[in-house]
């Protein structure tokens, strides 16, 4: 079982799914995804995205955030990204093991969910003051290569 996790809250582009499903392998990641989904796990651009690595990314599907939050204590110490976050990504000591959290590209994680967990909240910084967030398969890879870094690659 991976020490790390990448959840992906009802994600709706596929490429995005498919990039941060390759990146989970490259990371040595172990990639969630919680229901609903805007698209279809079966869909030829997912795959696409994903290259011929995507039958190894074998994501775990969870029904809904409040399955895959009860089963948060068997997985690791959660961290939800968000660009109100209250400390940067390279700020944080990631606990092992580890589960990042990311919301849906349109409107991120649902702000109650934020206010739950606010101390566990995490940005990752931008100059441009009127940019909403970076695309969510490039938080996804800038995160899980920070924790990477911090634990080291043995």
């Amino acid at each position: 079982m991976s020490e790390l996790h990448v959840v992906l809250v009802e994600p709706e582009i596929h490429w995005n799914t498919g990039n941060a499903g390759r990146t989970c392998l490259a990371a040595g990641a172990q990639l969630h995804l919680v229901r609903p989904l805007g698209f279809s796990l079966d869909d030829k651009n997912v795959r696409r995205a994903g290259l011929d690595y995507w039958p190894r990314v074998q994501p775990r599907l969870w029904e809904s955030w409040a399955q895959l939050e009860a089963a948060l204590p068997q997985l690791g110490t959660p961290f939800f990204f968000t660009a109100r976050g209250r400390r940067h990504f390279q700020e944080m000591t990631y606990a092992r093991p580890a589960v990042l959290v990311f919301g849906r590209e349109s409107v991120g994680l649902p702000p109650a969910l934020l206010d739950r967990h606010a101390d566990a909240t995490v940005a990752i910084p931008m100059r441009d003051a009127e940019i909403r967030s970076l695309n969510l398969s490039t938080t996804v890879a800038l995160a899980a290569y920070e924790v990477r870094r911090q634990w080291g690659w043995r």
